[in-house]
């Protein structure tokens, strides 16, 4: 319990950065959401639920396709973020609440199920029998993230600043990994232990962006890690990346992402 209160304050951070969420968080390849469509079924006009919809990162390229989308958000200043990205798309309904807490109803099933970059903060003992219950039967779960990754040409930029971190007191765990393209763990043993969900697709995307020193201060600004930071360290921390950042030809750092998307159907 203690440690869902302590996830729930976490996740509330996000309302201080909620104006710069949309432009500095990564936006999803189309590939991603093209396979997630092909491998569920389902079709322009099926309802879908997305659980933590941030600024609408996700929910957007859906909503182009067709779908009609509830989305739950528990930051009241993302959710109306939310609702003036989705403004141009009437079947798109942004509900300010907190997923554990929002009312099912018997009367409206959904085909699709996703979470992007949000299921880690939803409480593992309501998280997925939640979802079962709100889809129809052999509807389908999605779940993916955004996580950096280190391939092996990549920017060297990240190890070279631990020495910042470190110095201010919010240095990487001894032994801690630096995870290469392809070598983050699933969570597939995870969903087919709670019996409700039988795993169908696993697929990893892998996409790289590209950041100005400011643009990628903006990121970090999104991060509930950073946003807990003493103003301090922040300081100090910013200061250090944008005097190295400008030392650069381009003054650009290059940052490579990876999504695990995993793609499982309701067991009934």
């Amino acid at each position: 319990m203690a440690l869902h209160r302590e996830r729930k304050g976490l996740r509330q951070t996000f309302d201080s950065a909620s104006e710069l969420y949309h432009r500095a968080r990564p936006d999803y390849p189309e590939e991603l959401i093209d396979h997630i469509v092909r491998i569920t079924g389902v079709r322009q006009g099926d309802h879908l639920l997305e659980i933590g919809c941030g600024s609408g990162k996700a929910t957007l390229p859906l909503a182009r396709r067709g779908f009609r989308i509830t989305c739950i958000e528990l930051s009241t200043r993302l959710a109306a973020v939310a609702s003036e990205n989705l403004f141009d798309f009437p079947d798109v309904e942004v509900v300010a609440c907190d997923f554990e807490e929002w009312p099912l109803s018997p009367a409206k099933q959904f085909d699709l199920a996703f979470a992007a970059t949000a299921w880690h903060w939803i409480d593992p003992e309501v998280r997925y029998r939640k979802a079962w219950d709100a889809l129809r039967p052999e509807g389908h779960l999605a779940l993916w993230g955004a996580t950096h990754v280190f391939p092996v040409d990549g920017d060297p930029f990240f190890v070279e600043v631990q020495d910042v971190y470190e110095e201010i007191g919010e240095g990487r765990a001894t032994g801690s990994a630096w995870p290469q393209p392809g070598e983050l763990e699933g969570q597939g043993a995870e969903i087919a232990d709670t019996g409700l969900f039988e795993v169908v697709a696993v697929r990893h995307f892998d996409w790289e962006t590209s950041y100005r020193p400011e643009e990628y201060i903006n990121l970090l600004n999104t991060s509930s890690e950073h946003i807990v930071m003493e103003q301090w360290k922040r300081d100090h921390l910013y200061g250090e990346i944008r005097r190295r950042l400008a030392a650069r030809s381009d003054d650009r750092l290059r940052r490579h992402w990876e999504a695990v998307l995993h793609i499982a159907r309701r067991c009934d």
